[in-house]
């Protein structure tokens, strides 16, 4: 059974075009670096939960809601519903947290900004752990996605929602059982205004999404992975991935030859990071993180 997640501070900043953006901030001791989650695309602070449950007090944990996610502001201009702009809000926040370095989690899109970062500051990250995602994105899981973001779906009930989810989402995690289902849910989803349950996210980061640039950054996303070279990195990916391929990870391993690539059994997109080879491995990670 799960247990409680530890008690966090509710934090915010400003974008420089004037979002409202939050944070979840857990606290761990000062004299060890923060460790920093960027969650994907539909998720939002609440991903890192199981993570966090796992580490009590050892570390700092700080989880932003990215633009148009949880209890961030959504963008007027979808347009700006884009990786390039997620990693300068993410850059505003560790310098409105005067944080110098940090280890960086980042899952699926989140690993993307992460990539994007280091080109922009690489020194103000410490270690990596890029979560099923590379700088080549298979177009099978695209499409995929592209299938059901953005819908708008919504739900009578907690228990709806997950069976919901499970549909959607069951053949990336084979054994799951219902009440996995309902914790998901229940990190991804919201009750909303008239009392449904739904996605919480703005269904509008779907428009650039559908556009080739609002998935994939133009930028040379493999110059911009070789920037984390000099510090601990460790690459995730889900045995049954349809993001990143058994190929592109192999590449990774070479690109960056002391990083450390571990497949997560029967685990589609993405793990979520309470299972035990991705635990352990990021014990490892943290371990090495100065």
């Amino acid at each position: 059974m799960s247990k409680s997640a530890p008690a966090y501070t509710q934090g915010e900043w400003t974008s420089a075009d004037g979002l409202t953006l939050r944070y979840r901030d857990f606290s761990g001791p000062a004299d060890r670096l923060p460790v920093l989650c960027i969650p994907g695309l539909t998720r939002n602070s609440r991903d890192f939960e199981p993570l966090i449950e796992a580490f009590p007090g050892e570390r700092r944990f700080i989880c932003p809601d990215l633009r148009g996610r949880g209890r961030s502001d959504y963008a007027k201009d979808t347009g700006t519903y884009h990786p390039q702009r997620y990693a300068e809000d993410i850059a505003g926040l560790l310098d409105n947290l005067g944080i110098e370095r940090a280890v960086m989690i980042g899952t699926s899109l989140g690993g993307i900004v992460i990539m994007l970062l280091a080109t922009m500051a690489p020194e103000r990250i410490a270690a990596a752990v890029l979560n099923d995602v590379g700088p080549e994105i298979e177009a099978r899981g695209l499409a995929r996605i592209r299938e059901y973001v953005g819908l708008g779906r919504s739900y009578p009930t907690w228990m709806h929602a997950a069976r919901g989810l499970k549909a959607q989402a069951g053949a990336s995690y084979p054994d799951f059982e219902l009440s996995d289902w309902l914790r998901m849910a229940k990190r991804m989803m919201a009750i909303g205004p008239g009392g449904r349950i739904a996605f919480d996210y703005d269904m509008k980061i779907a428009e650039p999404f559908h556009e080739p640039a609002g998935a994939v950054p133009q930028a040379d996303l493999w110059l911009a992975y070789r920037a984390l070279t000099g510090r601990p990195v460790l690459v995730l990916r889900g045995e049954m991935s349809d993001i990143l391929s058994d190929n592109t990870m192999a590449r990774m391993a070479r690109e960056i030859p002391d990083v450390e690539a571990v497949t997560v059994p029967r685990t589609g997109h993405t793990p979520t990071l309470e299972e035990p080879a991705a635990r352990l491995a990021i014990e490892r990670l943290l371990a090495r993180a100065a």
